[in-house]
């Protein structure tokens, strides 16, 4: 029996925590929640978390620093639009719009995340670009769990949950 690495195919459950290197201050961590767990080589993990944990054991600990182009790509200029204010009438009866908040559009592929990153009365400044975008990102990650993936999750292209089970 040959000891499992992080390879295509595998589903990796992994504990991690994600930090700003310039900062320090954590962005996202499965501290205290379940581990992550993925299908490696199916896309669903920014490009070089994946390949830096490629080849990894159960046990390994691994830290690492990504370029913003290793991970959330670089601001996109474009990405950000201004809508008219009157479109946010219906919030604004419910909250007050500030610099900084984060909504959600309907686009035509579905819900589009944003920040808003300036008001005036008449104009919305709306940002779509992840909020990571443009940043270099540090992780931690302990590889806690290996295991083949099924057929079907690799049909699927996701993991099915810890028995590789689909539950609806």
């Amino acid at each position: 029996m040959t000891e499992l690495t992080v390879s295509e195919n595998m589903v990796a459950s992994v504990h991690y925590t994600g930090t700003l290197p310039e900062s320090g201050e954590v962005f996202d961590s499965s501290e205290g929640r379940e581990p992550l767990s993925f299908l490696v080589g199916h896309k669903q993990m920014i490009p070089g978390f994946e390949e830096e944990i490629m080849g990894a054991k159960v046990g390994d600990k691994k830290e690492f620093t990504l370029p913003s182009e290793r991970a959330y790509g670089d601001r996109d200029e474009a990405a950000v639009q201004q809508i008219a204010r009157e479109q946010f009438a219906q919030l604004e009866e419910e909250a007050t719009l500030e610099v900084g908040m984060q909504l959600v559009a309907q686009g035509q592929e579905g819900p589009m995340p944003f920040i808003i990153s300036e008001l005036s009365d008449e104009m919305v400044t709306a940002d779509f670009n992840h909020a990571l975008a443009g940043q270099a990102l540090t992780f931690n990650v302990e590889i806690v769990e290996l295991r083949e993936a099924t057929g079907d999750e690799q049909a699927h292209g996701h993991a099915h949950g810890p028995d590789g089970q689909h539950h609806h």
